[in-house]
């Protein structure tokens, strides 16, 4: 008989990766979800938060996001200035 294979979101992947970082043991997470030890590796090597390791909290990482935003809105538009002054 041919196994099945099944398929995961990216949501569904990256809430278990948060059980493993919130301190869940890999058995338990495992047995839980009926995942194979390799899955759940791969899953923690892939999803694997480097802002929790850095201790940033979710205001500052949103914080850097939406400066981030704003400082590409701000080069798009020097851009444009310098080509409509180029033509000048």
């Amino acid at each position: 008989m041919q196994r099945i294979r099944r398929t995961f979101t990216d949501e569904f992947k990256i809430k278990i990766v948060k059980l493993y970082e919130s301190g869940k043991t890999k058995k338990d997470i495992i047995s839980e979800h009926n995942l194979s030890r390799s899955t759940l590796n791969n899953w923690i090597r892939l999803y694997k938060n480097p802002f929790i390791k850095n201790n940033w909290d979710e205001n500052e990482i949103n914080e850097l996001y939406k400066e981030n935003q704003r400082l590409q809105l701000e080069n798009s538009i020097l851009k444009e200035a310098a080509i409509i002054l180029s033509r000048k």
